[in-house]
């Protein structure tokens, strides 16, 4: 595949997760705090929620757009009415007057950003021939991982308004889909055959896989399923966990983190593109993954005993390390045990989003189980919750050791 087709793919990667993690990372945060001062657990409840979106949207936005026939397409006008939606999304939740219209505001987003993004990762598993699938990957997940990073430090700079605290990243959002949209390409397909007839029975099948049939499909499902559950129950509360150990506020701890996010980047370009090429140059995926899962519950064990900024730091700086090679890598392997993927590529590209989206969704609703257990007053155990997270991504690196069909 082209260089610029693969500069576009990267730079629209980039631009979505920029619109769509920011408010994640810290302007939830930030408005949760505006709306229901020391009601943290409010932002584990809507996280949980628009997580819930994906599992209900994914497949059937999959599926539909396999059997779109247009002038522009296939992935296109999927990309371009999300982006449209996402920007609504984030206008919902910069002027949410409540924490239910904020939340509101949030399954939106989870509508609109996803379903662009879809459309990306679609286009990848049509175009992308398996040798440079490591490769884009590993740029693409460097380039997602950064995006929070350049949100997080606009966030410091924008705290005091709301408005332009979601609508400054969602403008680099929209402006790299467009890109992409218009000068990337797509071939016409209005000609390719049609898909059998939809029925409500084989619509409700489209949201399953035979497990037997894809055994290295399912566990690389299972493995990713792990490993989110664990980095969901790391990062949902970052913002407060980091205001809890270092005793400030919130709106304090968003240059904390911005210095943080900052010192990662180069940890997380070492993780993404490292494992991403050497992937491909070693026709090895497993073992990269597992590595991954090890070095990020490494990292998550060290912020959990941590009680100042530089041990904070260092868990932190390998946490993206482990992320980095894993969001590279792990894509990599999904696509090569991707099945039927010449005509069902979006629908189970859907269905493999369930191991993202099912964990985002249930971690937030366990994680205040954890941060309860000997909680006193207002001190919540960050301690067990990260130590479970930990535990989680090793795990995720462990399951996908059972994949046969690719080393």
């Amino acid at each position: 595949m082209s260089s610029q087709y693969i500069g576009l793919m990267v730079l629209g990667q980039f631009g979505v997760f920029m619109a769509f993690i920011t408010p994640l990372a810290i302007s939830l945060s930030i408005r949760v705090d505006q709306l229901a001062p020391g009601n943290e657990q409010y932002l584990g409840y809507i996280t949980g929620v628009g997580a819930l979106v994906p599992l209900l949207t994914g497949p059937l936005v999959g599926t539909w757009s396999d059997r779109t026939r247009s002038r522009m397409g296939r992935r296109r006008p999927f990309m371009i009415g999300g982006m449209l939606l996402g920007t609504v999304s984030l206008v919902v939740m910069a002027l949410a007057p409540s924490v239910v219209l904020l939340g509101l505001g949030w399954v939106l987003a989870q509508m609109g950003w996803g379903t662009a993004l879809g459309g990306l990762m679609n286009s990848q598993a049509d175009r992308l021939p398996e040798e440079q699938r490591g490769k884009v990957a590993g740029l693409a997940g460097f380039a997602t991982l950064i995006a929070p990073v350049v949100g997080v430090v606009l966030a410091g700079a924008l705290a005091g308004d709301a408005l332009l605290l979601f609508l400054v990243p969602g403008a680099v959002g929209v402006l790299s889909v467009l890109l992409f949209v218009w000068l990337a390409g797509e071939a016409d397909s209005r000609d390719l055959p049609p898909g059998e007839p939809l029925t409500v029975r084989s619509l409700l099948l489209k949201y399953t896989w035979n497990v037997r049939r894809f055994p290295d499909f399912s566990w690389n499902w299972l493995g990713r399923f792990a490993f989110y559950f664990g980095l969901t129950l790391n990062t949902t509360f970052t913002a407060f966990f980091f205001a809890s150990r270092l005793e400030v506020t919130l709106e304090q701890v968003a240059g904390t983190l911005a210095a943080i996010s900052g010192l990662g980047v180069l940890a997380t370009a070492g993780g993404a593109l490292g494992g991403g090429f050497l992937s491909d140059k070693l026709r090895r995926r497993r073992v990269f993954v597992l590595v991954a899962g090890a070095v990020y519950a490494l990292g998550t064990v060290t912020m959990a005993l941590s009680s100042s900024a530089p041990p904070l730091f260092a868990g932190s700086i390998i946490c993206s390390v482990g992320l980095g090679l894993f969001s590279a890598v792990d894509q990599a392997l999904a696509l090569d045990v991707l099945p039927e993927r010449a005509t069902d590529a979006g629908r189970y590209l859907g269905v493999f989003g369930f191991a993202t989206s099912v964990p985002q969704s249930a971690a937030p609703f366990v994680a205040p189980v954890f941060l309860a257990v000997g909680a006193s007053g207002a001190q919540q155990n960050y301690t067990l919750l990260y130590l479970v997270a930990a535990a989680c991504t090793l795990l995720g690196g462990l399951i996908v050791l059972r994949i046969k069909s690719v080393r």
